[in-house]
């Protein structure tokens, strides 16, 4: 579940000034000069994003705010409430019986009506449709991965870093739905930005130790150059890109996936691509 604090890239007990100083990071990443280049699609995911984070900062910053933001998480003391009285009277009753059975009626007119036609909706991600930028990057296994020798598949690109607090949180969900959906098509390639990460073999044992914590299985990519990232237009992470059978980008997400949504998106292309055979 993405919260204010995963917005931000902070832990639940982050400081005052640590609020600060990543409300102000995240920001620049949004600026209107480092989007200025993008495409509109990137730019409407940018300014939501930036009003998103205004919204978090506005939050987090306020003490009280952020006390019953916290409670509401459960994470912290509750919020106190005004003491229930003893007992309802029978007019009450009555009235929340009649206003259940009332409610129960309408959901399942609801139901038979458009219940079991209704699409499944989608995930919050932008929709696009062009085709993705290729790459040829080293593995940490010391292979060489390739998108092209993919084609045919669907492939979840996700952009990564150790230093991410919402990509410790979204490894796992990404480990399970690669688990549970591979063998019916579905390819994963973690693509860590290698050259934020530490120099030398210190950054490289960082990784390793990352993949290792949350026994990711999916390949992983090395972007030591930061071309791959600049490709695909990336500024914030974690960042998850899903290109279909035919090599297009059809979906894309700022911000970490759960795997339920995995699922839902993975399942999305595969029925398109049946549609079409």
């Amino acid at each position: 579940m993405d919260t204010y604090y995963s917005l931000l890239g902070i832990s639940t007990d982050a400081t005052a000034e640590a609020i600060e100083i990543a409300y102000q990071r995240q920001c620049e990443r949004y600026s209107t000069e480092r989007v200025a280049a993008l495409d509109s699609e990137f730019r409407r995911i940018a300014e939501a994003r930036t009003a998103d984070l205004g919204h978090a900062y506005a939050v987090l910053n306020d003490p009280q705010r952020r006390r019953d933001y916290d409670a509401s998480l459960g994470i912290g003391p509750a919020v106190s409430r005004p003491p229930n009285r003893a007992g309802l009277s029978r007019r009450e009753i009555g009235g929340v019986v009649g206003g259940a059975l009332a409610g129960i009626m309408v959901i399942a007119v609801v139901w038979l009506l458009v219940g079991r036609t209704a699409q499944p909706t989608l995930p919050p991600v932008a929709e696009l449709r062009r085709p993705s930028p290729a790459f040829s990057l080293p593995g940490l296994d010391g292979t060489t991965i390739r998108l092209d020798d993919y084609r045919g598949k669907v492939v979840l690109i996700n952009f990564w870093g150790t230093w991410c607090e919402p990509c410790k949180d979204e490894t796992p969900a990404l480990q399970e739905a690669y688990q549970k959906l591979r063998d019916q098509g579905l390819v994963i390639i973690g693509i860590d930005l290698r050259g934020q990460e530490r120099g030398g073999a210190d950054g490289l044992t960082d990784v390793r130790a990352f993949v290792e914590r949350y026994g990711v299985t999916y390949p992983i990519a090395l972007d030591v150059s930061g071309d791959t990232a600049r490709a695909f237009q990336i500024y914030p992470i974690p960042t998850s890109y899903f290109i279909d059978q035919t090599g297009m980008i059809r979906y894309v997400r700022v911000s970490a996936l759960t795997t339920q949504e995995v699922e839902a998106l993975f399942t999305r292309l595969q029925q398109e691509a049946s549609a079409l055979r």
